[in-house]
């Protein structure tokens, strides 16, 4: 089995592993291997620009699985990849095949983002208007699907339909993504790929006629109406997605020193809100380093950003409440939830503590998985229902298991952002050969045009809700962070016992070799608390100098070379406990509740799940593979090959949940109720969107009710569909209908208008659809 590089690869989920891939409809490419003075192989391959190629390694020509990361969009004539000392008699084989024209706009993309400034909830939009536009381009050759925001139907149908809809939909997806990225680090490099892309494909990128019905006109139609859409949909795009208005009052917390790492709390601060932090140097997930040195919100506006399918009352609420944060006891405020607080930071000091731990534990979906929503208490799955079979043992160490789980969940396995992993998991799926593509499971094949957009609008869409519903919850409560929430307890002191030193009722609850207190017997030679790991120093400490100060026995940050070392978990303050994470990154620079990864990720397992008809993933069985020293990035690691698998939609996704708990990021009072949250994102998403695809939505009634003022007036008011056209008509004898309003865009679920009838004329109202804008 190969093993690869941790600083040049993130392995990509396996929807079928270990699996020989069956005969496919793609050509079979042998590729040129030349192997390297050190023991690497260089592979390469002739491509062909604008196909897929998939290369695969094995080691007896009958199970095969992925080398590279993922399935890669050829953009030159030759592709090449180096595989980092793979094992005896590895060969190699490419496969190469032809995507839709929405798959290739749908991988420049997630390459954009790959090398953008992260940011989830602006990428799900991306991903959403981007599918959107899509959408509309193919709906508008359709004689049933109606289009989200703008809808028309080219009559009379051309001579080439494929080729049409291939045109209107690149026209649009390039003019959306041209006017989304137009400043970041890469800016430049993502620009050329977009122009490279319009020139492979024969279109000329200077036709930019709205007019007409050529399919360039009405992509470049489509695109003006969702880019319009887009600049007032509450996310202020033009003002790259902030809040002028927002002010965080906590004092940033140092963590990163021009030396090393600063611990501690800073005075002032308050453990119940979010607390930016401070680092001499901000390096995004994916690398590219920031010009801040203290943290800015991401996504702040997104409380207000337009969803799909939520609706609310009130705009100054969540789009869906998750309910209260939970919040700790301070001196000058009681919490009814101050243990909720303190067992959530004691769950993260347990996991931390257990990151170098040998005991080993069965990961297999036969021992784990199948949850209750918003739970951990499921026993997994009795059968692999693919098989019939029951899932074999998949025993592994926890520390290995909880590091692997930390660092693949964490943002995609090329760092497209949770949203975008989705997409990458839904291509997978795209790309299975034994994957029957029927809308729901049922009905007929459809084309990989059809699919690609439906499955696109359906995932982007739910995963666009998701992020509406979550930074919604996270603006709204601005949660804290698990850095802050354990640093401010442990600088208070340990609240177990008033007989030991340092208690406070303030602090923090101990837990025998986790949370403990220095006391003269502890830190006497030979005791566990001898000597005490100092961040700041990277150097031990004697504990007897620090007597009534907490210590956790938790993972002290990366090492000084993190490809060839591995730190161990050891005693260290627990006022300088940082999370499993870059030094440079740490956590997210927006608030914890709720998790967005639970959201996220539960959204797109709903959709998934109704658009295959089946919550299983193909085969029954994901799998990944994390070789052994050649997969971890903030350290050397893991200590063995560990294989993570799942058997559901649903298993991944609370995977991914669970893996923020892991990494320091979140605990489970961030995570539980996302993952509810999700849910309810994933399936009203997916309820909507089956209306656009069906035509249905025409079909709903339109329940209008009026309200007689003592002016004289009527107030009329209509629920609506987002970005559908309304007009209000009245009528005198009940039969002829008068237009009383303009058409009018539905920007939010309801439209209300108020009418001032002549004296002693008695109206009837209506309101109806109308099929275009004026």
């Amino acid at each position: 089995m190969p093993t690869h590089s941790s600083h040049s690869l993130r392995l990509l989920v396996l929807l079928v592993a270990f699996i020989a891939w069956p005969a496919m409809a793609q050509t079979v490419i042998s590729p040129t291997v030349t192997p390297q003075g050190n023991g690497d192989n260089v592979i390469t391959w002739p491509q062909t620009i604008n196909k897929l190629y998939r290369l695969e390694d094995s080691v007896d020509q009958v199970t095969w699985q992925y080398t590279a990361r993922h399935v890669k969009l050829a953009t030159s004539t030759s592709g090449s990849f180096t595989d980092v000392k793979p094992a005896v008699g590895t060969v190699y084989r490419v496969l190469e095949f032809t995507p839709s024209i929405a798959r290739i706009w749908n991988e420049v993309l997630l390459n954009a983002i790959r090398i953008d400034t992260p940011h989830p909830p602006k990428h799900a939009r991306n991903l959403f208007h981007l599918a959107t536009v899509m959408y509309n381009a193919w709906a508008a050759y359709d004689s049933t699907a109606i289009g989200y925001i703008h809808h028309e139907r080219i009559s009379p149908l051309p001579g080439d339909v494929p080729a049409a809809r291939s045109q209107a939909i690149s026209y649009a997806a390039y003019r959306l993504l041209k006017a989304r990225f137009t400043t970041g680090p890469n800016v430049t490099a993502i620009n050329n790929a977009f122009d490279a892309e319009m020139a492979s494909l024969g279109y000329d990128a200077n036709v930019t006629t709205t007019v007409g019905t050529t399919p360039s006109a009405l992509g470049n139609r489509i695109a003006a109406s969702i880019i319009a859409w887009g600049l007032a949909d509450g996310s202020n795009e033009t003002g790259g997605y902030a809040d002028p208005n927002y002010s965080n009052p906590q004092p940033p917390m140092i963590v990163l020193g021009s030396n090393g790492t600063i611990g501690g709390i800073p005075a002032n601060t308050d453990p119940n809100l979010w607390q930016p932090l401070a680092l001499s140097t901000i390096v995004t997930q994916n690398g590219i380093p920031l010009p801040n040195t203290v943290q800015q919100y991401v996504g702040v506006t997104w409380l207000n950003t337009l969803p799909f399918a939520h609706q609310r009352s009130n705009p100054s609420l969540p789009w869906m409440d998750p309910g209260p944060v939970y919040k700790v006891t301070t001196p000058t405020f009681t919490s009814p939830t101050d243990s909720v607080y303190k067992n959530a930071a004691l769950e993260l000091l347990i996991k931390s503590s257990q990151l170098n731990s040998s005991a080993t534990l069965d990961i297999s979906p036969g021992a784990i998985g199948n949850n209750a929503l918003g739970a951990d208490t499921g026993l997994g799955h009795s059968v692999n229902p693919a098989t019939g079979l029951p899932y074999a043992s998949n025993v592994v160490k926890l520390g290995d298991y909880a590091r692997v789980m930390a660092e693949f969940w964490a943002d995609g396995p090329d760092s497209e952002t949770p949203p975008g992993h989705w997409h990458v998991l839904a291509n997978e799926l795209s790309d299975n050969p034994s994957f029957s593509k029927r809308l729901g499971g049922t009905g007929p094949v459809l084309d990989d045009l059809q699919w690609d957009v439906k499955t696109y609008f359906a995932l982007a869409a739910g995963t666009h809700d998701a992020a509406c519903a979550c930074w919604g919850a996270k603006r709204y409560y601005e949660g804290v962070r698990p850095i802050t929430m354990i640093r401010w307890l442990c600088a208070q002191g340990q609240s177990s016992d008033s007989q030991l030193p340092g208690h406070s009722p303030y602090g923090i609850p101990l837990i025998p070799d986790v949370c403990e207190v220095i006391t003269n017997a502890s830190s006497a030679p030979g005791g566990k608390h001898e000597l005490v790991w100092d961040i700041d120093l990277a150097s031990n400490v004697f504990g007897s100098n620090h007597v009534g100060k907490i210590v956790v026995k938790s993972w002290p940050s990366e090492p000084g070379d993190r490809t060839t070392q591995t730190n161990t978990v050891r005693w260290m303050f627990g006022e300088d406990w940082v999370p499993y994470q870059r030094a440079n990154f740490n956590t997210p620079a927006f608030p914890g509740y709720i998790s967005g990864h639970s959201t996220f990720s539960r959204a797109a397992a709903e959709v998934l799940t109704t658009l295959t008809g089946t919550p299983y993933v193909p085969g029954g069985l994901g799998t990944f593979v994390a070789e052994k020293d050649n997969f971890l990035v903030f350290e050397r690691g893991p200590s063995e090959t560990t294989v993570i698998q799942w058997a559901t939609w649903y298993d991944a996704a609370d995977q991914a949940g669970q893996s923020r708990r892991w990494g320091g990021i979140h605990p489970a009072e961030d995570d539980y109720p996302a993952r509810v949250i999700g849910s309810k994102s994933g399936q009203n998403a997916w309820a909507l969107a089956l209306k656009y695809f069906s035509g249905d939505l025409l079909t709903e009634s339109i329940d209008a009710g009026q309200t007689w003022n003592f002016d004289g007036t009527i107030t009329l008011r209509t629920p609506t569909r987002r970005g559908l056209f309304y007009q209000w008509e009245y009528t005198t004898d009940l039969q002829t209908w008068l237009p009383l309003t303009p058409t009018s865009l539905a920007t939010d679920t309801s439209l209300s208008f108020v009418d001032t009838p002549p004296p002693g004329q008695r109206r009837f109202y209506r309101s109806r659809w109308v099929a275009q804008g004026p």
